[in-house]
């Protein structure tokens, strides 16, 4: 399997770790929604190993502008993942919490999403090596 289909498959199993774990969460249920949580980070952070390493494989300056505002969004995006952890743990505590920490889970999404379309936008604009 090459490294850039490698990468596409951890980011369809990230992607559908990261809607159970919602869905789950939607639904109130505590202890499937801590395990899908807990294998998304793990997809996630696989995923973004692969991503770095399927880098070094493009002269990515070649992708122009696109490059830097990738990796901004994605450094931000990855950072963002501690909001829904830390106001999760916060609900669980305090049920009243949900809607900070549903407000904070739709934050990091978003910023997930962002992070593929830009980097899928690099990723064909960059030459190969």
């Amino acid at each position: 399997m090459s490294p850039e289909t490698l990468l596409l498959v951890g980011l369809a199993v990230t992607v559908g770790l990261l809607l159970t774990a919602c869905w789950t969460g939607h639904k109130a249920k505590r202890k499937p929604h801590l395990v899908f949580v807990l294998l998304t980070v793990v997809a996630l952070t696989l995923t973004v190993l692969q991503a770095e390493y399927v880098g070094t494989l493009y002269d990515l300056e070649a992708a122009g502008i696109i490059t830097p505002i990738h990796l901004n969004i994605a450094y931000v995006a990855t950072g963002s993942f501690l909001l829904p952890i830390i106001t999760g743990i916060m609900t669980w505590r305090n049920p009243a919490k949900k809607k900070l920490h549903r407000g904070c889970v739709l934050i990091a999404v978003t910023l997930t999403v962002a992070s593929a379309i830009t980097g899928a936008l690099m990723l064909t604009s960059a030459e190969p090596l």
